[in-house]
């Protein structure tokens, strides 16, 4: 099993449980509030609606950071397309010059 796996589990499976602790405690059923709107017609387990919460800011943390590094990935394709034309110029010119020098026109002439 590798690190990366097994540091995933062992940071997982307690945070899991934690939730399910969490969820299990806080089972009373409370109203939901909007500001503008006054009480939502429904009532949720405080857990659910803590929860609930706490999906959607990681959600929209998520992708805040997705459309941040929309440029960088941008940027990087540019950067390796740039570093594709200067490598194939840069064999284009070691093989010109690894070329054997034909003799000058003059060079002849003066034999």
């Amino acid at each position: 099993m590798k690190l990366r796996a097994l540091s995933r589990w062992i940071v997982g499976v307690p945070l899991l449980l934690l939730m399910v602790l969490f969820a299990l405690s806080n089972s009373e059923p409370v109203p939901l509030r909007l500001f503008p709107l006054g009480a939502l017609p429904f009532e949720v387990p405080l857990s659910v609606a803590i929860l609930g919460a706490m999906g959607l800011g990681f959600f929209l943390g998520g992708l805040r950071l997705w459309f941040t590094a929309l440029g960088h990935r941008r940027a990087a394709r540019r950067a390796e397309a740039a570093v594709r034309l200067l490598e194939a110029k840069h064999q284009e010119l070691t093989a010109r010059s690894a070329a054997p020098a034909l003799p000058h026109a003059g060079a002849a002439s003066r034999v």
